[in-house]
């Protein structure tokens, strides 16, 4: 009787060690998913990369296509700290595409965005060209100020 006990007690505890291993393993993965940038177990695609580098390229060209380097990089910091808090979507253009309605008007997340004559693709290319490096930066090597 007294191994019966003994065997149970073995089985039952081995069995919690192994829900317990399990669902810590489960929330580790949960977590380095999204630290990678996997969202609804969708990986991300080069074409995704694309897209999202494209958005926040036009963000920092449309809000500081003419400023200095450091200041193109702010408009990027900013993005990407909106795209980190849960308050806003997770994806790159969502975040800059995003609109909300206060007292009945609708508002831009970033304001060239409402404004539907700024929508055309860039007319200065250099000052593209720059912005699109910052988004690389920022987006691809995680570079801050």
């Amino acid at each position: 009787m007294e191994k019966s006990i003994k065997f149970l007690s073995f089985i039952l505890g081995l069995l919690l060690v192994v829900l317990l291993v399990q669902n810590l393993t489960t929330k580790k993965f949960a977590v380095l998913k999204e630290s990678a940038g996997v969202y609804n177990n969708d990986i991300v695609t080069i074409k995704t990369r694309e897209r999202q580098l494209d958005c926040l390229a036009m963000n920092i060209y449309r809000e500081a296509g003419y400023e200095n380097f450091e200041g193109k990089v702010a408009v990027a910091q900013v993005t990407m700290n909106r795209v980190a808090h849960p308050s806003f979507p997770k994806d790159v253009c969502a975040v800059v595409h995003q609109k909300s309605v206060i007292m009945d008007k609708v508002v831009c997340q970033f304001s060239w965005h409402c404004d539907s004559a700024t929508k055309a693709r860039p007319v200065n290319q250099s000052a593209y060209k720059e912005s699109y490096e910052v988004a690389k930066k920022v987006l691809l090597e995680n570079f801050r100020l």
